[in-house]
């Protein structure tokens, strides 16, 4: 079986389990897909020669693969990956089941012939590239899970490949799946940090070919509040305060040139994502975004500030906010004495004849918090296109060359 035919029996495996998160969950992992999906993992590291395997309370899995060098061999770098078991929950099914287009050859896609869901050129101009390659798709129903299953399935095959070559050297290597990247990084930050004794860490968790990313978002999340004077209309007048007016209120204060559908690039924001309340209480929820981490601070005063204006403006009126961060820049953590592990990367791609496209992640990763535990965790391509979405696919080309890179990259630790 070739490298391509590896990575789909792969990710066919893990995608026919639902793992989707669920936000509003108090647990971690936040659906019982995860454990499932961790202890099938657990035994197919096993199978591939991996020792140590463990798991913890929050269905952290994290194995270890033995050094294999020849005697005398300077020391080198352990080196971990970190990929993530959840798929996004964006009101579609948890149930993944992948369509593999063999040989694409261009025009739309069907993707429910039932249902008639189609994956337009049209609107999908990218898939051009990609004719002549086999691509999975999603039924329609659901994402593809591609994110970040292609990582997972892109692992295990590169295990497949040493253990089945015992000539190709290579250092220590730590193997971590974690629950609930999708939710808030939740089990990178649940994770006992000790049990991943590495100099530097990679997660795969991008999209297209030669996406390499060591800059991501300092992020943060934001509570507003607000308790209100609730009467009956008839005796209202000068007595009722609407939390859900004053809610109004705080959002225009906000600039709205800096929100997510008018910036770009590294160009930070705040964005309103809900309002819950009714005549007594309202909570305001906004999340807070930049590269520039003076700018994500100003950003974070910003609001106080508005807090502040609206406490003032409405004397009557309870308020408070609360801001929890989320995850910060792994370009902050990047030093000349850890960079090596950018500088890996870089190599790796350019050795296979890959176009290196470095970008400023208008998001994070499981790494923009393990970067800040001491764990340099750059990032890079899974191959897969349109994540978070029924229009995720993967072309198998790309996917192939993902798993190349990780291949590449255990090459060059090994030779230091």
């Amino acid at each position: 079986m070739n490298l391509q035919e590896r990575l789909i029996s792969r990710f066919l495996r893990y995608a026919a389990i639902s793992t989707q998160s669920k936000p509003e969950s108090r647990t971690v992992p936040s659906t019982p897909g995860q454990w499932d999906l961790a202890h099938l993992l657990m035994k197919d590291l096993a199978e591939l020669g991996v020792t140590d395997i463990s798991i913890d309370d929050h269905a952290v899995v994290i194995g270890r693969l033995q050094a294999r060098l020849p005697e005398g061999h300077a020391p080198v770098p352990v080196v971990g990956w970190v990929a993530h078991m959840d798929t996004v929950d964006v009101s579609m099914s948890p149930d993944i089941h992948p369509v593999i287009i063999r040989n694409y050859q261009g025009g739309d896609i069907c993707q429910n012939q039932e249902k008639q869901l189609y994956m337009s050129v049209e609107d999908h101009p990218e898939l051009i590239k990609y004719i002549g390659q086999d691509i999975i798709v999603s039924d329609g129903t659901s994402v593809l899970g591609a994110d970040n299953k292609a990582a997972i399935a892109n692992l295990m095959v590169a295990l497949e490949v040493l253990a089945e070559n015992p000539d190709i050297p290579h250092g220590e290597i730590y193997i971590c799946f974690v629950p609930d990247e999708e939710i808030g990084l939740c089990g990178a930050k649940s994770m006992d940090i000790r049990r991943f004794p590495v100099d530097f860490a990679y997660t795969i968790d991008c999209c297209e070919q030669g996406e390499l990313v060591y800059q991501t978002f300092n992020a943060a999340r934001a509570f507003v509040n607000i308790t209100g004077v609730t009467a009956h209309p008839m005796s209202s007048k000068n007595h009722t305060v609407n939390p859900i007016l004053i809610a109004t209120d705080f959002i225009n204060l906000l600039d709205r040139g800096e929100t997510p559908e008018h910036t770009e690039k590294t160009e930070g924001y705040i964005w309103v994502t809900g309002i819950e309340g009714n005549q007594l209480t309202t909570v305001l929820k906004l999340q807070i975004r930049d590269h520039d981490r003076k700018k994500f601070l100003a950003k974070k005063e910003y609001l106080k500030a508005c807090t502040e204006m609206m406490k003032l403006r409405h004397p009557k009126a309870v308020l408070s906010l609360d801001i929890q961060d989320d995850y910060s820049n792994i370009k902050d953590a990047i030093t000349p004495e850890n960079s090596i592990c950018v500088d890996y990367l870089f190599q790796a791609m350019e050795s296979l004849g890959i176009e290196v496209k470095d970008i400023a992640m208008r998001g994070g990763t499981d790494g923009s918090y393990l970067s800040t535990k001491g764990i340099p965790t750059p990032n890079y391509f899974t191959g897969a296109h349109n994540f978070h979405s029924r229009y995720e696919f993967m072309p198998m080309g790309a996917v192939e060359n993902s798993c190349k890179t990780t291949l590449k990259l255990i090459e060059l630790i090994a030779n230091g």
